[in-house]
């Protein structure tokens, strides 16, 4: 398989924004147009003159990414091309569930025919490591950061599969860099389907999580394990296949044990109490889809 991801990018040791552009890629294709809004996959892989990209890759505003794939599938359509090109989108969360939901509301609210995949490292990694509407429940980051008033962020992750369920997506799946073949066939999947998909994938990135450059695909099966993070596909709003946990379902203490952005939380008075609320939300993930 040609390697349509180059090596020599500008991307962190063990950059969780590398893994998932390289298996999309693979997932998708060659015959593919890549829509990449500004974010840490932008910065990393087009420091003029190079480029890590082997196939067509167009920089669209932070904000703006599902508008400008909307324009590029309907000029395909208008060239006939639609048919054999795929339309990807890659974005950051920020760039998804913050900064771009207006654009992508709109691409899936009209029935574009391209697939979105959101790498969700949770939080704005490439401007500092800012809150995120996916950055979860505890995590300190620098504008919700944990100190004698505050144990991180405040609110939960925003589910955003869900939302794009709502809007009538044909396929929506969730992922982790840590399983590739997952990922891979997925994103597949995805594009063969007509009309408006969405794989959220989620990202672990060790520069805004802290963790060593070696841990993050660990850390991202860590995630799994535990049920903070599932993997599933939900086929025209109908829930269709579960990856089970089974009985090898890990305490959350363990995947907050591996991040210093959760470190507040084993230190902290009432941090026993907050690690509960995390347990929590994975025992509920758990009972929700069957793991």
């Amino acid at each position: 398989m040609k390697n349509l991801f180059g090596s020599g990018h500008r991307g962190c040791a063990g950059c969780c924004d590398a893994m998932a552009a390289k298996f999309t890629l693979m997932g998708a294709g060659e015959d593919c147009i890549v829509i990449n809004p500004t974010g840490c996959l932008e910065v990393m892989t087009t420091p003029f003159p190079e480029s890590s990209w082997n196939v067509p890759w167009i920089h669209s505003l932070f904000e703006n990414a599902g508008a400008v794939g909307s324009g590029i599938e309907a000029a395909l359509k208008a060239l006939g091309r639609k048919e054999s090109t795929k339309v990807v989108v890659m974005a950051g969360d920020g760039g998804t569930l913050d900064i771009g939901m207006r654009s992508i509301s709109g691409a899936f609210e009209r029935g574009h025919d391209l697939t979105y995949v959101c790498i969700d490292n949770e939080a704005y990694m490439n401007t500092g490591v800012q809150r995120s509407g996916a950055t979860p429940y505890n995590a300190s980051t620098t504008t919700s950061p944990s100190g004698k008033v505050s144990f991180g962020n405040p609110r939960p992750k925003k589910n955003m599969p869900a939302i794009m369920v709502a809007h009538g997506s044909p396929y929506v799946a969730t992922t982790s860099i840590g399983f590739p073949k997952d990922m891979i066939n997925k994103v597949k999947k995805a594009t063969e389907i007509v009309g408006p998909t969405y794989i959220h994938a989620h990202a672990p990135c060790t520069t805004g999580w802290g963790y060593d450059t070696s841990k993050t695909v660990e850390v991202a099966k860590m995630a799994v394990q535990t049920g903070l993070w599932p993997l599933y596909e939900i086929e025209d709003g109908e829930l269709t296949k579960v990856r089970k946990i089974g009985k090898n379902i890990r305490p959350v203490d363990e995947y907050l044990k591996m991040q210093r952005r959760f470190k507040h939380l084993f230190t902290m008075e009432g941090g026993v109490e907050e690690i509960a609320k995390i347990q929590a939300i994975a025992d509920k993930n758990i009972e929700f889809y069957g793991l």
